[in-house]
């Protein structure tokens, strides 16, 4: 199993690319609210911050991607995928956003199943996590949503913008349960 670093995905709606350099700036303009960050590990309004959050994806430690509305060919927002483990054949699908004006759309569910569908049928996947805030309701409701199964919360165990410290609730979707899972989802 290996991380195709240029790897494009795409439907019918939207276009999943890389991160570039040159993305950055766009994507300032979306991150301004700092209430938006209340969930996430860095305050992402802040430049300093927001280029710290995308340092991973630059050192190919992560695929982060940009999410192009195909319709307008804007950048709407970003995920990725993270924390390999080829021994394990699992990895993390998050470090997602949306723009304001594309929450609440169905996007993050179309964006899921870009992903979930290549990290299962072309990676060879046995194992997809997510994980969240497990105050963010929003974002639990989400992956319920997709037919991942909750499987606990880990006290204390991530440090959060302002000091606060998250207890943090998984979510997986096994290679077993794909088939219902893309059923159920339409993907």
């Amino acid at each position: 199993m290996d991380v195709n670093f240029d790897l494009i995905l795409e439907n019918e709606n939207l276009i999943l690319r890389p991160i570039q350099l040159g993305d950055v700036g766009k994507l300032s303009l979306m991150t301004e609210s700092s209430a938006m960050w209340r969930f996430f590990t860095h305050d992402l309004s802040d430049h300093e911050e927001l280029l710290a959050w995308f340092a991973p994806a630059f050192n190919r430690e992560r695929l982060q991607f940009v999410i192009i509305d195909k319709k307008t060919n804007e950048i709407i927002g970003t995920t990725a995928f993270g924390n390999f483990s080829f021994v394990d054949q699992r990895l993390e699908i998050g470090w997602t956003w949306l723009g304001k004006d594309f929450q609440g759309t169905g996007i993050n569910s179309q964006v899921k199943g870009l992903m979930v569908c290549y990290a299962f049928e072309v990676m060879g996947i046995e194992r997809v996590e997510f994980k969240t805030d497990v105050l963010n309701i929003q974002a639990r409701s989400a992956l319920k949503n997709i037919s991942a199964i909750e499987e606990g919360v880990l006290r204390s165990h991530t440090l959060m913008t302002r000091g606060r410290r998250r207890d943090t609730i998984f979510f997986s979707i096994l290679k077993s349960e794909w088939n219902h899972v893309k059923r159920e989802n339409d993907w």
